[in-house]
């Protein structure tokens, strides 16, 4: 290995990609671990290549930094948002722990920590001592694990079948429910898969089993617990409706309820009170408890019925905010058909498998109308398939030998041989519902708003009802008010007290909290169903307030496929020679352009009557940022790239192939010079035509508002063509990465709320460096990762869906507050007795109690009308 020169192996985004530090030494972000002479990365905290000292070696002080990890626990006790902020300082506090994000709705937690300073048992400790039940839910990452239930081993077999499996190839562990005869076995997809591990335990009778999902299975536990206790309050409360309110009205059939046990009881309150007893202390022993026990001792049993029905409603109302997740997690198939070939390539079998025995590597056959189970490159076959279910899509589209296929998508009318690549936990889809869970995991910036609110709120409230009670108390007794306004039965004190109890039950904050999460778990599972993909909460928020969207050139506005249209000689070299040095330096070149020139290189060099392919050695290869790339061949220096890479070292730019490069630009075609010695030898027409309809785009996001920049290492005059014939006035050119950063950076200082919209490597920094960056979806690794909205259609019209989203959930947000706070806003007053004097209306307790956890209910579902978002049409109207 040469100094300075380091291997990477870097599974970004779950892909793997090899990077030269030296090609790629400005964009490349990481933390690992040395490993054999290299540096085997994970990208969960940014941390900059320079971290790497001269000698080439990562300092200890780099790893003790860098170094993370995350547990994910369920925490049952988190009800109400002041529960949640004394969850959220808590674990702040813990020593280690580094960022914990803790979602009401799921009842989860995910911290991430640093395991040289803490543990996940050190953690759930902490959060016992704050007064928290936690269990563990999972440790890192999602793993490559497969389920199997094994029907002939015995529990005396389970500590050999663990021993065995842990020294197989490829395991990386194994768990086990010796009593169940359930064996979970961790592995590593390049070395075994689910199929491999199914045979080594086959003589046990093993067999895949699909352990239900926690989240899932705890809703539906939820909402059955709720339906149980409604039908239970219903089962008590409706003889009590024919005791208050039926018998009495059909003498004499009620007027035994009327008959004294005592002085103080009569037989009717007697029985109100044995059937209001078991609703208030079993169905409503999970509702308000300090609230309905003082509503019990008034027999005012309806809250209890009425809470325990709307509470059931909430439940599945917020059940269904997240339908999206369940939906696309079921968009593969069941079974695939694996085909099985010997050493020789030919076709032994087809044998239809179970979608989680795919391993990579695989060779699945997919019939017309069949679904790709897993993501993979066709290797043979033509057809159109439909990607409409993961990208919103709605044109088929043609795939043939090359191309990349995703699993869930629909093969329409022709057979496809597929060679997979992506399985498990790694496929596309499989990320979809990891990015969209994330997102419904984070908080978006306006729930602090809710959360000042809800701090303020319940004291304000308790004074708010004791107040009520003192005055119409104090009223009663000093005889401000008629005594023929106090209810029979009643006196000053009970009517006061009645007063002060609706406050209390009204005013309960619980649509408040719910107001930012319903809307954002919607949203984010909405937006992924039309292929936007949006990272967390922060950035779907911060979308609506956009005033600038700065767009990348090649394979952003353009369509990201460039074509050599000219080839022109500067001097005497030969063509041959000219194309020789083209395909041996841009062959190790990562830039759009590259391939094309590498394409039409051996073109030329086969009409010029060359029998063999180019195989010249590149020697101290070196890329240019924003300039291009070179290196020595044949001990000759060799550059290519464009005009200013050529000033920069020096190499002469003749009139000749002034005139050629301005022709080309004028044309919104790039010039790829080649220069031999410092000579330029010859030069590269590369034509990439705007992507259709960006012009309609740009003038749309101008009518709406917002201004339009592009920003591109590409020279100023093809630069400014492409710009002029989309309609975009203000360009950037000639910069690289750091440089587009720094403008990003630059255009923010001035006030700017600022997106980015980029596809490449380059393109990375200033994706993290806008306020929300906007990643195309057939990019980069890298530019997806850094990104806080990915695109899945590459389509242009999906960032005005990504903004037109962003504020309709923003609008429905705000409408949720008003929602919330209105039913407190105006039921207060109502419930503290304000309109009683006037038109003798009174709320009783069990009414208000049926106005809070309604006001919960239309807020949920407020929050699920955004599943009719309908992303903006017509561009080219506009």
């Amino acid at each position: 290995m040469e100094a300075n020169i380091y291997d990477l192996k870097v599974p970004l985004n779950s892909r793997d990609l090899d990077y030269n530090l030296e090609k790629d030494r400005a964009n490349l972000f990481f933390y690992g671990e040395v490993w054999r002479g290299r540096v085997r990365s994970n990208v969960e905290e940014h941390r900059t290549i320079d971290t790497i000292e001269a000698g080439g070696f990562l300092t200890d002080e780099f790893f003790n930094q860098a170094i993370t990890s995350t547990c994910r626990l369920r925490i049952s006790q988190i009800t109400y948002p002041a529960k949640l902020r004394s969850l959220q300082k808590g674990l702040a506090m813990v020593h280690g722990v580094k960022r914990a994000t803790v979602h009401l709705e799921f009842k989860e937690a995910k911290v991430l920590f640093d395991p040289n300073l803490t543990t996940e048992t050190l953690i759930l400790k902490a959060i016992a001592d704050i007064g928290f039940e936690a269990d563990l839910i999972s440790v890192g990452d999602e793993a490559y694990e497969v389920h199997l239930k094994l029907d002939r081993a015995s529990s005396g077999d389970m500590g050999a079948i663990k021993s065995s499996l842990e020294q197989a190839v490829g395991v990386t562990y194994v768990e086990m429910e010796v009593v169940e005869r359930m064996v979970t076995v961790g592995y590593e997809p390049d070395r075994t898969g689910p199929r491999s591990i199914l045979q080594f335990l086959e003589k046990y009778g093993a067999r895949l089993y699909v352990p239900p999902k926690r989240r899932e299975l705890e809703q539906h536990q939820e909402a059955c617990a709720y339906r149980n206790l409604f039908l239970f309050s219903c089962l008590f409360s409706v003889p009590v409706v024919a005791f208050a309110m039926v018998l009495p009205m059909l003498p004499p059939y009620g007027d035994w309820l009327n008959f004294r046990v005592c002085k103080m009881l009569t037989i009717g309150m007697v029985l109100k009170w044995i059937f209001c007893t078991p609703v208030q202390f079993l169905a409503g022993g999970r509702i308000v408890p300090c609230i309905t026990t003082e509503i019990c001792k008034y027999g005012c049993f309806g809250c209890c019925r009425h809470q325990c029905s709307l509470l059931l409603l909430e439940v599945m109302a917020k059940g269904k905010s997240s339908d999206a997740l369940g939906k696309l997690a079921h968009l593969a198939p069941d079974t695939a058909c694996l085909m099985n070939f010997d050493d020789n390539g030919s076709l032994l079998s087809e044998v239809e498998i179970d979608t989680q025995l795919i391993q990579r590597n695989d060779i699945i056959k997919i019939v017309p109308g069949a679904k790709v189970p897993v993501d993979g490159i066709v290797i043979g076959g033509e057809s159109n398939v439909n990607e409409s279910t993961i990208t919103g899509e709605a044109r088929s589209i043609c795939k043939s030998t090359g191309d990349k296929v995703i699993g869930g998508t629909v093969n329409e009318n022709g057979i496809l041989f597929v060679k997979t690549t992506h399985v498990g936990t790694d496929t596309t889809l499989s990320r979809i519902v990891q990015l969209v869970e994330s997102a419904q995991l984070s908080r978006a910036p306006a729930q602090k708003l809710a959360d000042q609110i809800s701090k303020f709120f319940v004291p304000v409230v308790v004074v708010a009802a004791f107040v009520t009670w003192l005055g119409w108390l104090i009223c009663g007794e000093i005889g401000l008010y008629p005594k023929h306004w106090i209810p029979k039965g009643m006196d000053e004190f009970e009517l006061a007290l009645q007063f002060s109890i609706s406050v209390l039950v009204i005013a309960c904050p619980c649509a408040l909290g719910l107001a930012t999460p319903t809307a954002i778990m919607v949203a984010s599972g909405k937006g992924a169903s039309l292929g936007v993909l949006i990272k967390g909460a922060s950035a779907l928020q911060n979308a609506y307030k956009v005033k600038t969207v700065v767009f990348d050139k090649t394979g952003t506005l353009t369509v990201g496929r460039p074509e050599v249209v000219s080839v022109v000689l500067f001097s005497t070299f030969p063509m041959q020679e000219v194309c020789d040095a083209a395909i041996a330096i841009e062959s190790n070149s990562d830039h759009p352009f590259a391939k094309p020139v590498v394409e039409h290189a051996k073109k030329m060099r086969r009409k010029f009557g060359a029998r063999s392919e180019c195989c010249k050695r590149v020697q101290n290869f070196e890329v240019f940022p924003g300039g291009g790339v070179g290196g020595k061949i044949d001990r000759k220096t060799v550059l290519v790239g464009n005009k200013r890479l050529m000033r920069v070292h020096n190499v002469d730019i003749t009139p000749q192939v002034d005139r050629y490069t301005i022709e080309n630009e004028r044309l919104a075609q790039t010039c790829v010079l080649v220069a031999i010695n410092g000579k330029i030898a010859g030069g590269f027409g590369v034509l990439d035509t705007p992507k259709p309809g960006t012009k309609a785009i740009i003038s749309f996001l101008r009518s709406i508002g917002i201004s339009t920049i592009m920003i591109t290492g590409d020279n100023l005059a093809t630069a400014f063509a492409v710009a002029r014939g989309v309609g975009i006035n203000k360009v950037f050119a000639e910069m690289d990465p750091i440089e587009k950063a720094n403008q990003i950076k630059s255009l923010k200082t001035r006030g700017n709320i600022v997106a980015m919209v980029g596809d490449g490597v380059n393109d990375s920094h200033a994706l993290a460096a806008a306020d929300v960056g906007i990643a195309i979806g057939a990019g980069t690794n890298i530019a997806i990762e850094a990104a806080d909205i990915v695109l899945m259609r590459s389509n242009l019209e999906d960032v005005v869906t990504a903004i037109d989203l962003s504020r309709q959930t923003v609008y429905r947000i705000w409408l949720n507050y008003i929602w919330a706070l209105g039913y407190n806003i105006i039921g207060m007053p109502i419930a503290a007795g304000i309109l009683y004097p006037f038109f003798g209306i009174r709320l009783p307790p069990w009414l208000a109690g049926a106005c809070m956890a309604a006001s919960s209910l239309s807020v949920v579902c407020s929050s699920l009308l955004l599943k009719c978002y309908r992303r903006p049409l017509n561009f080219q109207s506009t």
